[in-house]
């Protein structure tokens, strides 16, 4: 996350927003955010969200994903909004909406669905 210049701009049990402010680095041949930038911050937000839920003392894995490339990802910054959905003792099933932020308001750029494990004894 830190690559990517992502910070968390909302936490609560079940829900993590990451925003990830435009830097060139981050971006393809058009100037558009990559899609490896926009599913990496949704993943990650999808995983904390997950390990919001989990015991003290373990970690989280991505066991599987599937996003949707909506708009192409542009603006100031991307706000990827990860929330349980089936909360679950070895699996959790997570949401992921990314949206692009500029001055007229948000676009909905992906929306996604992650599968997380509960690793006992590793800790994030």
């Amino acid at each position: 996350m830190a690559h990517l210049g992502a910070t968390i701009s909302h936490l609560a049990p079940g829900e993590v927003d990451l925003t990830m402010p435009f830097a060139a680095h981050l971006t393809q041949q058009h100037g558009f955010f990559h899609a490896g930038a926009t599913t990496s911050l949704a993943d990650s937000a999808a995983g904390y969200a997950a390990l919001s839920l989990f015991p003290a003392g373990t970690g989280v894995l991505s066991t599987e994903f599937k996003f949707n490339l909506l708009n192409p990802g542009r603006g100031r910054a991307l706000v990827a909004r990860g929330r349980v959905i089936k909360p679950g003792r070895t699996l959790t099933v997570c949401r992921a909406d990314v949206f692009g932020l500029d001055e007229a308001g948000e676009v909905h750029v992906a929306t996604g669905l992650v599968s997380l494990i509960c690793l006992a004894g590793i800790t994030d």
